[in-house]
């Protein structure tokens, strides 16, 4: 996960504002770079808990079937998990599933400021310019934003292959689960499952809800993108299924 020279934390793919979508992937990378030390070991870093499997691929497969931008971490979420609002006392993982991260268990104020100064405010501002190319285009932009689950948790087995996570808005959410519900494959798919939508302050609150702008999180299961040919199926999937959704550029 070292580097000498770390990368920009935030990763941008262009694409067509005009179409009015933004794809992105808050836990894109497992990456840390070597001037900070978690002190945690190797292994983890294959873990869920690192990153979200499969994810950036998916992403990046995704944006380019359809034409549109797409914006994804360069970071760990050990690092800082840009996917929770700052006030969150999860935003600096001190234990995940099991995991203890030393460089984060005596963290202060200083140090969460400086991580969010470096890794969470360049992602928030890589965001808020797709936004506001979008809307400058003449299309706000419908944001949709992929993770992935594990298939256990605390050793129960996950019946979702997909689920579609929202708040108060289902503009987006509601067609989606409708379609993959349709789908040949015979998908179980998960409304607000396996998790809740509307977490305060997680960036579909941040950059859709705050500003009316339709909005879904998708988490597809890990072990189905692991591989490249997992991920561009369900990228071609979700392409067919958010087409129908692009605004028409002129």
């Amino acid at each position: 996960m070292a580097a000498s020279h770390p990368p920009h934390p935030v990763e941008t793919v262009p694409g067509n504002p005009a179409l009015g979508m933004l794809i992105l992937c808050d836990h894109a990378s497992n990456f840390v770079p070597e001037d900070l030390d978690l002190g945690v070991a190797e292994a983890e870093f294959a873990r869920h808990i690192a990153y979200d499997i499969g994810a950036a691929g998916v992403t990046r497969r995704l944006a380019a079937a359809l034409g549109v931008p797409a914006i994804l971490t360069r970071f760990s979420r050990l690092i800082i998990d840009p996917n929770r609002g700052r006030a969150d006392p999860t935003l600096v993982m001190r234990l995940s599933d099991g995991a203890v991260v030393p460089g984060n268990a005596r963290i202060d104020e200083a140090g969460r400021a400086e991580r969010i100064a470096r890794f969470y405010d360049p992602y928030d501002r890589a965001i808020e310019a797709g936004v506001a190319a979008g809307e400058a285009a003449g299309a706000p932009p419908a944001i949709v934003t992929i993770h992935s689950f594990t298939p256990y948790w605390r050793g129960v087995a996950r019946p979702w292959q997909v689920g579609i996570l929202y708040d108060r808005d289902d503009r987006l959410s509601a067609p989606l689960i409708a379609g993959l519900r349709a789908d040949p494959a015979g998908l179980t798919v998960g409304d607000n499952e396996p998790y809740g939508g509307g977490l305060p302050g997680d960036t579909i609150d941040r950059h859709a809800m705050a500003r009316k702008l339709p909005n879904a999180l998708v988490e597809i299961r890990q072990d189905l993108i692991a591989g490249e040919a997992g991920q561009a199926a369900w990228a071609q999937r979700f392409a067919r299924l958010l087409r129908p959704h692009l605004a028409r550029a002129a």
